[in-house]
């Protein structure tokens, strides 16, 4: 379970393909802190910890996971947003984020508004029901609030110390990022029949 705060931005500096994608990242967590088998949110995607290096650790993508998510795209160098899993009693500064990517979305704009920035995302037709205005949204990994919702996109305003403290600032239109949507949102609408 996670926040969606991120607290690090982490660098891939290997990729190995297989049976799935093995990936190495590097992070300024201090890996002896991170346990074997510990769950990290890796922008958004919740993966487990396979082995520890000297300045990071390793983790196994499945099949399933690369034909969900962005990660089979990820290259050496490819910044990531991170972060570690809630403990009990951590604040809750985001809101309650499984780790589990919903769908994809495509950044159709970015707007600089202020000092901050407004974007806006393609939204997959499935996901838009379980959507509200002030209602919160993962997108990367990363807590958000919903500010403007229509058929087929949603929009966010990004404030200055979360465009210069995760990976939106490299994000361009055209971009495909990971969706999670609110899981009180999805409770809801499985109850309702929407999904």
């Amino acid at each position: 379970m996670f926040t969606g705060i991120v607290t690090d931005i982490g660098t891939i500096v290997e990729r190995v393909p297989g049976d799935g994608l093995n990936l190495t990242v590097r992070s300024s967590f201090d890996p002896d802190g991170i346990a074997l088998g510990a769950s990290i949110a890796h922008s958004g995607v919740c993966l487990t910890v396979t082995e520890r290096t000297a300045d990071g650790w390793k983790v196994h993508a499945s099949p399933e996971t690369l034909r969900l998510t962005t990660l089979g795209d990820w290259q050496v160098g490819a910044r990531i947003n991170l972060e570690r899993s809630l403990r009990l009693g951590d604040e809750l500064g985001g809101h309650l984020v499984f780790g589990h990517v919903d769908g994809l979305g495509r950044v159709r704009s970015i707007e600089r508004e202020g000092e901050g920035y407004r974007l806006t995302f393609d939204l997959p037709g499935e996901l838009s029901p379980m959507l509200a205005v002030k209602g919160s949204i993962t997108v990367d990994g990363i807590s958000l609030t919903v500010n403007a919702v229509g058929p087929d996109s949603f929009q966010v305003t990004i404030i200055p110390h979360t465009w210069d403290n995760t990976t939106l600032r490299d994000r361009r239109p055209g971009d495909s990022v990971h969706l999670e949507v609110d899981m009180l949102a999805r409770y809801v609408a499985r109850q309702l029949g929407q999904r």
